[in-house]
């Protein structure tokens, strides 16, 4: 177990954003957890997501931007299946210590990995103006 818990965190890389004395517990956990598995998992979240798009959202390459960005949010938000496979794909880089902590405050945790999720995506509408199969 060990092995793998070292492997995930030299794997993921460094933490994202800063750390302080005055951090609070879930904002350690959002730099140190959560923002490394994101930038790590961009690609396949990308690709997550233009599939999502292609089999639920047909119109999408034909939205605004604004739309698209709505889009995004919405289908993050609201489609409780597609939020739960992106969780998945963030916890399984978790380590066991990491999914202990997060167990504790999940509900808490899981909104800010789902609104850092939604910026992510968001700041890269650009990828999703031409249909990609």
């Amino acid at each position: 177990m060990e092995d793998r818990d070292t492997f995930l965190k030299e794997f993921r890389g460094e933490t994202l954003g800063t750390v302080s004395a005055q951090s609070s517990p879930d904002e350690i956990f959002q730099n140190q957890t959560i923002r490394p598995i994101l930038k790590l998992q961009n690609d396949l979240f990308i690709a997550v997501f233009l599939n999502y798009v292609n089999k639920n959202k047909p119109d999408f390459y034909s939205y605004s931007v604004e739309k698209k960005l709505q889009t995004i949010e919405n289908s993050i938000q609201k489609d409780i299946k597609f939020r739960n496979s992106l969780k998945g794909i963030v916890m399984a880089l978790f380590t066991v210590d990491e999914y202990n902590t997060y167990i504790q405050n999940s509900s808490d945790l899981n909104k800010r990995m789902m609104n850092l999720l939604i910026d992510r995506l968001k700041n890269q509408v650009q990828l999703f103006e031409v249909e990609s199969n």
